[in-house]
């Protein structure tokens, strides 16, 4: 019986030889699978709005606390703000499941780095990971708001899903981004103070709520200052805004 052949003569044994040795570190077969799931709406995505504004004294970042799964409201208790790093926070927006892995991957890759030098990471170090963990494709899709100091000061980053990184007074991110900056635009300024900010964020947040069906159900803020991060969580918006 003649053995199976290429026409190079090599044994054929019916093996794809592209995949034989993949994927590679970085890679997933099945991305876009994933990307084509999420597209139909098939996952719990956040839907939201995340905002990150950039004071003298720290950072604010705010969320709605809304996920949804197409059309429906899945959850009305969703913390869209996680610290990652002792004086670093990081919103989300975008698929759950895919954003809770990448705040786990931050953690513990943070904590790996301060095991092994010594000291903090930096947040141009910290913003440059979380980019190139997005750029490998297995955190589709989420858009998240890095905010954080270090001793260069405070830091507000806009990431996006591919993974590009813009250092920003100010940004937005989510379905009712387009609401909560016209909020920002007209009242930030880099004077503001953190308890100022906060207030901002919040009506920014309370603007997108009233127009952005997939927004809504209180607000999370986190402020980031050198000492850390203090999280809090307000289902009634005008409560924060009284302040």
């Amino acid at each position: 019986m003649r053995n199976p052949t290429s026409e190079t003569g090599a044994l054929d044994l019916g093996v794809d030889e592209s995949s034989v040795f993949g994927p590679e570190l970085g890679e997933f077969s099945d991305s876009e699978r994933r990307a084509a799931e999420m597209a139909e709406d098939k996952e719990l995505k956040t839907g939201t709005t995340t905002v990150g504004l950039r004071t003298d004294d720290g950072v604010v970042l705010a969320t709605d606390m809304r996920a949804s799964m197409g059309r429906m409201v899945s959850s009305k208790d969703v913390q869209k703000v996680e610290q990652i790093h002792p004086t670093a926070a990081l919103t989300i927006a975008g698929g759950v499941s895919a954003a809770q892995s990448l705040i786990s991957t931050l953690r513990a890759e943070t904590n790996l780095y301060e095991a092994r030098r010594g000291k903090h990471m930096s947040m141009q170090a910290l913003s440059t990971l979380t980019g190139n963990l997005l750029r490998t494709g297995g955190f589709l899709i989420v858009q998240p708001i890095l905010g954080g100091v270090d001793e260069e000061g405070p830091h507000v980053y806009s990431i996006d899903p591919l993974g590009s990184i813009i250092e920003e007074e100010y940004t937005v991110t989510g379905s009712g981004s387009q609401f909560a900056l016209g909020v920002l635009e007209q009242e930030y300024d880099d004077a503001l103070s953190l308890d100022e900010a906060k207030h901002v964020a919040a009506k920014a947040i309370k603007s997108a709520l009233e127009r952005d069906t997939a927004t809504g159900n209180g607000i999370n803020v986190a402020i980031v200052t050198e000492d850390g991060v203090e999280v809090s969580r307000h289902k009634d918006i005008d409560e924060l805004l009284e302040d």
